[in-house]
């Protein structure tokens, strides 16, 4: 009948990358962190969990998550790359502070700033 029915709308672009805040166009990259412990016992809604898992989104360029892990005080691993998991690891620091990592290698761990 030559009617166009148009269901998408595309005005309105509302995915933002966490670490540069440019529109993704596209499908974002997602990047998750792991839980570091398991709880036994849900955290209450008074309480905040020590880490947020995600997913957040970026731009598929590793130095937008590397940014974001600047902005909020994580460490990155050198032996390891910037995955769509990451694994936090507990710092012995005064404050402390979380490494992130991707968990492939099998060397020790070499924390530098994100």
């Amino acid at each position: 009948m030559g009617v166009a029915i148009r269901t998408i709308v595309t005005d309105t672009v509302a995915i933002r990358c966490d670490g540069c805040r440019d529109i993704i166009p596209g499908t974002p990259w997602r990047v998750n962190l792991l839980d570091i412990v398991s709880p036994e016992v849900a955290v209450g809604w008074t309480e905040s969990s020590p880490i947020n898992p995600g997913p957040h989104q970026f731009h598929s360029d590793a130095a937008c998550v590397r940014r974001w892990m600047a902005e909020h005080g994580y460490r990155f691993c050198r032996r390891g790359e910037v995955r769509e998991i990451m694994r936090p690891v507990a710092l012995p620091t005064d404050p402390p502070s979380w490494g992130l990592c991707d968990g492939i290698h099998r060397d020790d761990h070499e924390f530098v700033p994100a």
